[in-house]
């Protein structure tokens, strides 16, 4: 979004309101959060009550943006600042509201992003490189597999497409191809270094070609895995800057690169706002 039309939005409160809204409700109908009710009563304090199950309920009542009390100019600021890649921290004093405030916008965000995660409904397809990466942990000397405090990551690159990125107990031989078998079609042509976890590969339908990724080769001919490679590096160096993130949340700041990683080349400011303005997949609270 230009700068000049990110200010037009942010003019004044009715202004950013009037803009989430309308990530929030097509064509300005209405509707009960809960039973998707449309015949609705307007109260005096300007919520709605629904004539069928009587939820009470104002725009933004079961959204993720309703889970913080700010106004939505502030929003807005805090979701451009978000899409700039600034820290919580920096968030809060250029938007001049609390640390804790802005932290927790800031993964309000992550949480959406993570909830519109497509790990149950895409199945990649085609050509697809597999592996897996090592984040975290203290312990100077040995590192990636089998250094202490790592948390295991396993990857999924389509060719010239999407990365699918997830946080695995192990990377154990059921563990991994599970994976692969659930979100890569069969048929596919699948790219691994020579991790013998993958050697399966070919008894489950696919094509498996391999590079000695031990010996630093990330390609031979047409046989390749440095697209992933890339996005290890990527993911790291954003990483280093938040000074650690607990096991707890590091599923919402790796679900957050994998959104950058497949939209770096869009803008993904109007991409948040209807994240944010997206129902929470829960039953929303009665307020």
């Amino acid at each position: 979004m230009e700068l000049k039309a990110y200010e037009y939005l942010i003019r004044s409160e009715s202004a950013a309101r009037k803009y989430l809204l309308g990530f929030c409700w097509k064509n300005h109908q209405r509707f009960c959060p809960v039973c998707r009710q449309r015949k609705l009563y307007k109260l005096t304090d300007g919520r709605r009550r629904c004539s069928r199950c009587g939820y009470t309920f104002h725009d933004f009542s079961g959204r993720w943006l309703n889970l913080v009390n700010l106004p939505c100019d502030q929003w807005l600021r805090i979701i451009k600042l978000f899409e700039l890649e600034l820290s919580a921290r920096k968030i809060a004093q250029q938007v001049a509201v609390s640390y804790k405030v802005a932290h927790r916008a800031v993964m309000v965000i992550r949480a959406a992003i993570l909830a519109h995660a497509p790990d149950a409904e895409t199945l990649l397809g085609g050509e697809v490189e597999l592996d897996e990466s090592y984040f975290g942990g203290r312990r100077k000397g040995k590192r990636g597999r089998g250094a202490a405090g790592k948390v295991p990551v396993f990857g999924i690159l389509e060719r010239d497409g999407l990365v699918h990125v997830q946080v695995v107990p192990n990377v154990k031989a059921d563990t991994l191809v599970g994976m692969t078998v659930k979100k890569v079609r069969r048929g596919s042509i699948v790219y691994t270094d020579k991790f013998h976890v993958y050697d399966s590969l070919m008894f489950c339908g696919y094509r498996h070609l391999k590079v000695d990724h031990g010996n630093k080769v990330y390609a031979s001919g047409k046989v390749y895995i440095n697209g992933l490679e890339g996005f290890w590096s990527f993911s790291k160096e954003r990483l280093i800057k938040h000074h650690g993130v607990s096991r707890t949340w590091f599923p919402f700041y790796l679900k957050e690169l994998e959104f950058r990683y497949n939209h770096r080349r869009t803008d993904t400011f109007p991409v948040l706002c209807q994240y944010v303005c997206d129902f929470v997949p829960f039953v929303p609270n009665r307020d």
